[in-house]
C-alpha cells in the first residue's frame, strides 16, 4: 500500500488520500505526474485525471457518482460537484466460484460457550424480562430495580461520574462556571458485590415503545423479533410481561417461539397485569418468576465448541473514508474464514447495499436467493422513493465530512464486510439464521436498528466497524468494536475493542489484522475479554417498525 494515496482498482477514475495532501503537492498517479489542484484531506476521493460534466465516476471497481461540473485532475470530489449514482442490476446469469482462504490452522480451535438443548451454543448466558407492549416499561424498571444490585449485576464503569463532588462544591457556594472546571470522574473501578448466580451474565431488560398503536403488522414483526431474542442461543429464559389488551398478545409471542422450534424447551414465564390484583402484587409476581428463572439458567455453565458454531454479525457505523480500506475487508476475511470453517456470518444493512446489488446477486447460491434477494432490495428503495427519500440519501453528515460522499461509494466500502464468500441464505427482518455461510438480512442501515435485528436473528458474536466512533451495544450479543485508523482507536479507547489502523499505515496486511481479530472473537466468545460495550452497559435496543429507515 502507498504511503500517500491509493487507487483501489485500476478501472478507478477516483482514488483516495491515505494522509493530508497540500494543494501543490506533486505525485505519480498513472504513470504520469500530478499536482494537486487544491488541499485533499485524509480520507477524500480526489480525480487523477479530468473528469467532465455527466461523466460517471468509479471506485473499488463500482459505479458510484456522476460528475455535476467539469472536475480537473488533482481536484477534490464533493457534494457539490459529484451526485449519488449506482450500477443498475438484473437476474443471477451464472454459477458463483470460490476459492475459500487456508484456515487449516483454526480447524481444532475452540471456544467456551453455553450448550443448549437445540444445539446452539451461546456466547453468553443472560436472563430477559421482555415487556410486550410499551405501557408494561415502568414495571420492567421496577423490577430492574429491585433485582440488578442486590443480585450483584451493578453496572459500574471503570472511570464514572462522582455526583457528590459537584453537590459537596455546590454546597460550598461555588458558581456554575466553577462547577464546569471541576474533574468529577471517579478514577479506578470499585468494589461491586459477589453475582448471586455466577453463571448467569445478567438480566436484560428490552424496553421499547411498541406492542400497540401503529399497524398489525408492527406487533407481529415485534413478537418475532421478541422470538428471536428469547429462543438464542445466549439467552437461558425470559420473564415476559403483558397488559393484556395490546395487540402484541402473548399468542403471537407464543406461536413465534414455536415456529422457531423451542417452545418447551426454555422457561418462559407470561405474566398479565390486567389478570392481577395490583400493580405491586404484579412486580413481585414477576421478580419471584426472573429468581426462579435465574436459578435454572446458573445450572449451565460453559464447554468447549468448534468455531463452527459461531454466527457472527456483520455491522459497521459511523464510517469514514477508511472504513471501506481497512476495518470492513478486515471483516470481510474474518467472515471468509469462518465460512470455511463451517460457521455462519450475517451481513445486514440494505440501504448500504446499494450499488453493489448485481455482485452480491451474482454470489448467491440459487436463482431463487437472488431474486429474493432483488425483490427486497427494489421494495425497500420504491417505500424510501415513496416518502421523497431513496437511498441517495443515507449518508450522515459525518460519512460526507470523512469523504463518503455518496450512498453508492459507502455501500462499495460496506459490502466489503460481506467478503468474497457466497451467499448461502437471503433472509427477511427478524428471520432466523440457519445455513453455514454468508447470509443476507435485510435490515434498515440506522445501526441499532440493524444491530437489534441481527441478534434477534441468532448472531451470538457482532463486529462493529467504525471510522468516526460510536458506543453502540446490543442487551444479548457481544458487540466488538473495530476502528478503521489508529487516531480513532487511540482518542476514544475506552469504547474501541481493535484497531485495523495498521493496515493504512502498511504495518500488517488485511489478512494478518484478521487473524488477530478471530483471536479475540474467540477470547470473546469465552468470555474471558469483555467488549467496551459490555463494560460500559451498551444494551442498545430499538426493533424496526418496517417504516422508511435508511
Amino acid at each position: 500500500m502507498q504511503h500517500e494515496w491509493l487507487r483501489l482498482h485500476p478501472a478507478d477514475n477516483l482514488v483516495v488520500a491515505l494522509r493530508d495532501l497540500p494543494a501543490g503537492h506533486l505525485i505519480e498517479a498513472a504513470g504520469k505526474p500530478l499536482r494537486l489542484v487544491e488541499e485533499i484531506k485524509a480520507k477524500h476521493k480526489f480525480t487523477d485525471q479530468l473528469v467532465t460534466k455527466g461523466e460517471l465516476l468509479y471506485m473499488y471497481g463500482v459505479l458510484v457518482g456522476k460528475a455535476l461540473s467539469d472536475i480537473p485532475a488533482g481536484a477534490l470530489i464533493h457534494t457539490g460537484n459529484v451526485v449519488h449514482a449506482a450500477q443498475t442490476y438484473v437476474s443471477r446469469e451464472q454459477a458463483y466460484t470460490w476459492q475459500p482462504p487456508d484456515v487449516s490452522k483454526w480447524e481444532n480451535r475452540q471456544f467456551l460457550g453455553y450448550h443448549r438443548a437445540d444445539g446452539s451454543v451461546g456466547t453468553a448466558n443472560y436472563w430477559l424480562v421482555i415487556p410486550l407492549v410499551f405501557c408494561e416499561n415502568r414495571n420492567v424498571e421496577a423490577i430492574r430495580d429491585a433485582m440488578v444490585e442486590q443480585l450483584g449485576y451493578g453496572h459500574q464503569p471503570d472511570t464514572v461520574v462522582d455526583v457528590n463532588t459537584l453537590v459537596a462544591a455546590y454546597r460550598k457556594g461555588a458558581d456554575a462556571e466553577a462547577i464546569l472546571k471541576l474533574d468529577p470522574l471517579r478514577k479506578g473501578e470499585e468494589v461491586r458485590p459477589a453475582r448471586v448466580f455466577p453463571n448467569v451474565d445478567g438480566i436484560k431488560f428490552l424496553t421499547h415503545d411498541g406492542g400497540c398503536g401503529g399497524i398489525r403488522q408492527d406487533s407481529e414483526v415485534l413478537c418475532e423479533l421478541l422470538a428471536g431474542y428469547i429462543s438464542h442461543p445466549n439467552v437461558a429464559g425470559a420473564t415476559v410481561l403483558s397488559l393484556g389488551c395490546q395487540n402484541a398478545q402473548i399468542s403471537l409471542l407464543r406461536s413465534a417461539l414455536e415456529k422457531r422450534g423451542v417452545a418447551g424447551e426454555k422457561t418462559v414465564y407470561y405474566l398479565e397485569q390486567q389478570a392481577s390484583k395490583s400493580e405491586r402484587a404484579f412486580v413481585a409476581q414477576a421478580v419471584k418468576a426472573t429468581f426462579a428463572g435465574l436459578m435454572k439458567a446458573n445450572l449451565c455453565t460453559r464447554a468447549p465448541s468448534p468455531l463452527s458454531a459461531l454466527t457472527l454479525g456483520l455491522e459497521c457505523g459511523g464510517s469514514d473514508g477508511f472504513s471501506g480500506l481497512s476495518a470492513n475487508p478486515t471483516l470481510g476475511h474474518v467472515s471468509d474464514m469462518l465460512v470455511a470453517l463451517k460457521a455462519k456470518t450475517v451481513l445486514a444493512e440494505f440501504p448500504e447495499l446499494n450499488g453493489v446489488e448485481q455482485e452480491l446477486i451474482d454470489r448467491c447460491e440459487t436463482t431463487a436467493l437472488a431474486d429474493k434477494f432483488a425483490k427486497l432490495m427494489r421494495s425497500y428503495s420504491d417505500a424510501a422513493e415513496a416518502v421523497g427519500s431513496g437511498f441517495k440519501n443515507n449518508p450522515s453528515p459525518g460519512n460526507i465530512r470523512d469523504g463518503l460522499i455518496t450512498d453508492a461509494m459507502k455501500s462499495a466500502g460496506a459490502a466489503k464486510k460481506g467478503g468474497s464468500g457466497p451467499v448461502s441464505d437471503v433472509l427477511d427482518y427478524a428471520e432466523p439464521v440457519t445455513k453455514t455461510g454468508l447470509n443476507l438480512l435485510c435490515t434498515p442501515g440506522n445501526d441499532v436498528e440493524s444491530t437489534t435485528g441481527l441478534a434477534g436473528s441468532g448472531c451470538n458474536l457482532i463486529v462493529f466497524t467504525t471510522g468516526l466512533g460510536t458506543p453502540t451495544g446490543n442487551p444479548i450479543v457481544p458487540v466488538v468494536k473495530m476502528a478503521s485508523n489508529t487516531t480513532l482507536a487511540d482518542r476514544m479507547a475506552d469504547i474501541i475493542d481493535f484497531d485495523a489502523g495498521p493496515v493504512i499505515t502498511g504495518q500488517q496486511t488485511i489478512e494478518e489484522r484478521g487473524e488477530a481479530l478471530l483471536e479475540l472473537l474467540i477470547d470473546v466468545a469465552s468470555g474471558t475479554t469483555q467488549t467496551a460495550a459490555q463494560r460500559l452497559g451498551q444494551d442498545d435496543f430499538i426493533p424496526w417498525k418496517r417504516g422508511v429507515s435508511l
